[in-house]
């Protein structure tokens, strides 16, 4: 409720302006997160689940070409098992990055960024 002297047509655009200016604060919060998951994350994820094959794969050649001595198998069977914790912990950590990226749905402030009569945009960036 205000207070004061009204000016007329200026209350009437402050929603307008505070729509505008979440559709762009959420614009630019998408970009950014976009950014850092093609820029950072993604490629590390991808060079450590590339790393944790290669240790298991040295895992079961070690493993293999060492067949006649038991610590030799033992320490295969360490790399073999290190290597594939390592590819689960990846997958994880890239389906939490999909899943959190859905859930705080930054596709769809997007699209009602771009097209603010889509379904479900009227309450988008409302109080």
């Amino acid at each position: 409720m205000c207070v004061g002297v009204q000016f007329g047509s200026i209350n009437s655009m402050i929603p307008q302006e505070q729509v505008a200016q979440a559709a762009a604060a959420a614009e630019e919060a998408a970009k950014f997160v976009a950014k850092v998951n093609d820029i950072i994350l993604f490629p590390l994820i991808a060079l450590m689940s590339g790393i944790a094959f290669l240790v298991f794969v040295y895992g079961g050649a070690e493993y293999i070409m060492h067949a006649d001595s038991d610590q030799a198998r033992a320490e295969g069977k360490k790399h073999i098992l290190y290597g594939l914790i390592g590819l689960l912990v990846m997958v994880s950590a890239f389906s939490i990055l999909q899943v959190a990226a859905g859930t705080f749905s930054l596709d769809d402030e997007l699209t009602c960024v771009e097209d603010p009569t889509a379904s479900g945009c009227a309450s988008m960036f409302t109080p």
